[in-house]
């Protein structure tokens, strides 16, 4: 069976809206986050939760309607590199650190969260301690729909986590993974 497939150029930054109201939602969010970040593009219902200063974004970044971004505590970070976008209602929740390289693309309802509740039998678990690992996404990773990345994770550069994966480990440069838990089916290729 043939499937027809359509290249479309351009993508996501040749489309953004330049309204007044756009212009003002993006100098809002460049003034509560750390740097000064050029070309930020914030659309509506995007929420910089507890700590925004400890939002470290680049130039030419993308935040799509409804993603939240929460360092939860006054040491946790969110790092992002340059040309990234961050898609529809992502969830990125830091208790130590996140950290995104350039040129990614999380995609719609991706949740990134560094932390783990402990478990004990004895101990109500909304009193236990949390455990954080720092996740790191190298440069140039495309990261599906509904993609879970937790604690400890670090994704190689180039590598595409393909939608409704699970990470929590180490992931090679290049790796296309599938599944929960997340393990690697094939590798990007030149063709």
């Amino acid at each position: 069976m043939d499937v027809e497939v359509k290249v479309i150029e351009g993508g996501v930054r040749k489309y953004q809206n330049k309204s007044l109201v756009q212009k003002l939602r993006n100098q809002y969010f460049k003034l509560k986050v750390s740097g000064n970040p050029q070309n930020l593009f914030v659309e509506k219902s995007v929420q910089f939760l507890r700590h925004p200063k400890n939002i470290h974004l680049s130039d030419n970044i993308i935040i799509k309607e409804g993603a939240k971004l929460c360092p939860t505590n006054s040491d946790s970070v969110i790092k992002i590199g340059e040309n990234t976008t961050i898609g529809y209602y992502s969830m990125l929740f830091s208790s130590f650190r996140i950290e995104i390289g350039a040129d990614c693309m999380i995609s719609p309802f991706a949740y990134l969260v560094d932390a783990n509740h402990g478990i004990i039998k004895d101990k109500l678990i909304n009193q236990q301690k949390l455990e954080a690992k720092p996740i790191r996404i190298h440069d140039d990773v495309w990261v599906g729909t509904g993609v879970k990345i937790l604690a400890g994770a670090e994704i190689g550069r180039g590598a595409v986590i393909s939608a409704n994966a699970v990470v929590s480990g180490e992931i090679p440069e290049n790796a296309i993974v599938v599944g929960n838990p997340g393990r690697v089916m094939s590798y990007r290729t030149e063709k």
